[in-house]
């Protein structure tokens, strides 16, 4: 049977999603009692009386949400994010891949790949991105579990002030999270991780390109067609022999299109 690699990763991504849901259900429940129904209902039955804005006597303001977006516009230059996203492996388990990523020009400033992330390894990361000296004046974080109360200090250290995003509000850190939606839909929707050191030779490669080939801005697109035509096809090697052919690399087109054009200049002439 001849098969496609997508329907081959399609089938990896039907069985972690099983894998997963077989051993929830084998696993004891954690966590809180789960609510009766009277509770539940009392607590829907507020909600419809509470008019809109008004919640348990407090007025919500909705003009945080307009000071966060002039924050972010504001600072923009000296403005950093960091984020995690998990992958799974060929075996079913799951790797967290960490990256800090600038607002200002959209580059990835460090990442890497582990199987336990803990407070002193994501310290130790944050060193590594900022070695010498405060490349940043603002660093986004949500409020995961992993980051502890190590981290926060850590950034402190580094004469960095750490920002808090809102609990459920991934969209205060949309620049992060934009760049793993990218990141997804690029490549690790059409690859399978085997390892840890496959994932990460894999996200080297994609940073790369990312950075190199990837067009971000229309507006930009007209300042690359002074390129070689060799450097914008240029195929960054993967593991195993393969290439980034399966990147949505948009500037490979622009490379054909000089390419021809620089033929039938030459027959012209």
């Amino acid at each position: 049977m001849v098969v496609t690699p997508e329907t081959v990763v399609r089938w990896h991504r039907a069985g972690f999603r099983l894998y997963w849901r077989l051993i929830s259900r084998v696993k004891r429940r954690a966590g809180r009692k789960k609510l009766s129904k009277d509770v539940r209902h009392l607590i829907f039955r507020r909600w419809r009386r509470t008019p809109p804005g008004v919640l348990l006597g407090f007025t919500v303001s909705f003009s945080p949400a307009r000071r966060w977006l002039s924050f972010l516009h504001n600072h923009r230059e000296a403005i950093a994010a960091m984020d995690f996203f998990t992958v799974p492996t060929i075996t079913f388990g799951g790797l967290y891949c960490f990256f800090i990523i600038g607002h200002d020009r959209r580059r990835i400033l460090h990442f890497n790949v582990t199987r336990h992330p803990t407070g002193a390894w994501i310290v130790q990361q944050l060193r590594e991105a900022f070695p010498y000296e405060r490349a940043t004046e603002f660093l986004l974080l949500d409020h995961d579990s992993k980051y502890g109360t190590e981290v926060p200090v850590g950034i402190r250290s580094m004469d960095i002030k750490a920002v808090r995003t809102a609990v459920g509000c991934p969209w205060q850190n949309g620049v992060a999270e934009r760049w793993v939606g990218s990141c997804r839909r690029e490549l690790l929707d059409h690859v399978i991780a085997i390892s840890e050191s496959h994932l990460k030779r894999l996200l080297s490669s994609y940073v790369e390109y990312y950075h190199q080939d990837r067009t971000h801005d229309a507006a930009k697109v007209a300042l690359e067609l002074h390129r070689d035509h060799a450097i914008l096809s240029h195929r960054l090697p993967l593991p195993g022999g393969g290439t980034t052919a399966g990147f949505r690399i948009h500037t490979c087109r622009l490379a054909a299109d000089i390419a021809a054009g620089n033929e039938s200049k030459d027959s012209s002439d």
